[in-house]
């Protein structure tokens, strides 16, 4: 008795040594992530390391920090409590948000199916039945009975090896597409928050242009009502105060679309949040309650590969379809199919457990394909062309994200130097109108000379508000090109479906 037990234990080893061995390998090609591109810098010159400085909000200087870490709530270096919330609160409520999570949490699931067949499939079943059988036939129970009852129940298992590592390679492709979600979802974090920046420093902006264009206006009505005097008096003629008449309302035709993209924005910011149009976010924002970070990351091409969600995303669908052809490969390739049953039949179902009703069967069955007229042939080939057109894709995705991250840092220098002017003609108009002033007081201009000097003034300012709102929007595009900080979040997914 104890031989045959260690014949059957050693029977068993073999029969498992073999299947490990069998599924070990996998066909098709195994995957290598793509070389990081050998670019050691954005632009055939040195760019410059700091920004031109200017005064007021967003005219700090900026310095480019090599390899800077980013942090996960890179928003927060703006130090503003309103923003923070605001942000926060999009992140929780925002309907795209939640969309991609649960897209990546199906795709895990998706994983997870696949994973199954690694393992036999058993199902159990029970067949009540009433059967009658022709006379001139012979009965199938014991009784001879034409007529009877027939229970059987019986449980059946099926396994298919994986010879081939077909499901290894599908369970791979699984997985890639998992990660490329995983990657999706960052993206939509990083394009949520970036948006939510962006509006609160168009509203920032746009606030302050509506101010100095309520004051512009101003100072032409009261321009007006000079050149109505003047005119009365006979002291101007007629043209002069059509023509003051159009300018007037020229500025106040500017009006009305800067309160409209105002309205539009805090729509906008009330959506990103998941609120209704008609539910008011109370955080008003300015520019002043702004600041703009002093340090600014800058990553080497070769990194920022490994940090941009676009890019990663790229070479996770490149993965998938390096995967895909290996499971095309598999199928043109014979396979085993395993199956067992074994139950208990009986014209009475309480006799189903009792002697002589067992039955039980082994089978296996090889089947490979001879003859399909191409069709295997031709997926392994769509499968292999597939897996070119993604890893052309992939280079591209990796060459718009170098230009992307250069393009923002010609920005940065560009309307740093932008601001600088605008604030430099801002404080000479400013000092124009401090002079035109002091004439007035002293007789020396007229009131309709004082008034165009505030209202140059007030057109600078402006153009002052347009640049400082440049400064902080590429202050997040920077970040927005360097990946966002994803890595270190800590509440979101990982890779493997875990937090």
């Amino acid at each position: 008795m104890r031989a045959v037990f260690k014949i059957a234990l050693y029977r068993n080893s073999f029969a498992l040594g073999l299947s490990m061995l069998l599924t070990a390998c996998a066909v098709g090609p195994d995957y290598q992530r793509p070389k990081p591109p050998a670019a050691a810098a954005y632009a055939p010159n040195a760019l410059p390391q700091a920004t031109e400085h200017a005064s007021g909000p967003g005219g700090n200087t900026q310095r480019l920090v090599q390899d800077m870490d980013i942090p996960g709530q890179w928003w927060t270096l703006f130090h503003s409590a309103p923003l923070n919330a605001l942000v926060d609160d999009a992140l929780k409520h925002n309907a795209d948000a939640q969309a991609a999570q649960a897209a990546l949490q199906a795709a895990w699931e998706n994983v997870r199916a696949q994973r199954g067949a690694y393992f036999p499939s058993v199902s159990a079943s029970v067949d009540p039945t009433r059967q009658k059988t022709g006379s001139v036939l012979s009965s199938n129970v014991t009784s001879n009975s034409t007529l009877y009852n027939l229970t059987t129940a019986q449980v059946s298992v099926s396994y298919a090896p994986d010879l081939w590592g077909g499901n290894r390679r599908q369970v791979e492709s699984l997985v890639a597409q998992a990660n490329a979600q995983r990657f999706q979802l960052e993206a939509t974090y990083l394009t949520l928050t970036c948006n939510v920046v962006n509006g609160a420093i168009v509203e920032a902006s746009l606030r302050a242009q509506i101010e100095a264009t309520r004051q512009i206006i101003d100072d032409q009505t009261r321009i007006m009502a000079t050149l109505q005097r003047q005119q009365t008096l006979g002291d101007v003629p007629e043209a002069a105060v059509a023509a003051q008449q159009a300018a007037l309302e020229q500025s106040r035709a500017t009006l009305p679309p800067l309160e409209k993209q105002l309205a539009q924005q805090r729509d906008l910011l009330a959506a990103l949040s998941g609120r209704m149009p008609s539910n008011a976010i109370d955080m008003p924002f300015t520019l002043a309650t702004l600041q703009l970070p002093d340090s600014l990351p800058l990553s080497l091409p070769a990194r920022l590969v490994e940090q941009r969600p676009d890019v990663r995303m790229a070479s996770e669908q490149l993965h998938a379809a390096s995967a895909q052809v290996g499971v095309t490969i598999a199928n043109r390739l014979p396979n085993v199919q395993i199956t067992a049953n074994i139950g208990s039949a009986a014209d009475d179902a309480r006799s189903l457990l009792g002697t002589s009703t067992g039955f039980w069967n082994i089978g296996a069955n090889l089947a490979a394909p001879l003859f399909d007229a191409g069709t295997l042939r031709h997926r392994q080939r769509a499968a292999e062309a597939t897996y070119r057109q993604s890893a052309a894709q992939y280079r591209s995705t990796v060459i718009n994200a170098v230009q992307n991250v250069a393009d923002v840092l010609h920005a940065v220098q560009s309307d740093a130097t932008a601001l600088a002017s605008a604030d430099r003609a801002d404080r000479a108009a400013a000092r124009s109108l401090t002079i035109a002033q002091r004439q007035l007081a002293l007789g020396d201009i007229s009131e309709l000379t004082m008034l165009n000097a505030e209202q140059t003034w007030r057109q600078a300012e402006i153009v002052l508000v347009q640049a400082r709102a440049n400064r902080y929007a590429d202050t997040v595009a920077l970040f927005q090109a360097l990946g966002g900080g994803w890595w270190n979040r800590r509440d979101v997914e990982t890779a493997d479906g875990t937090h």
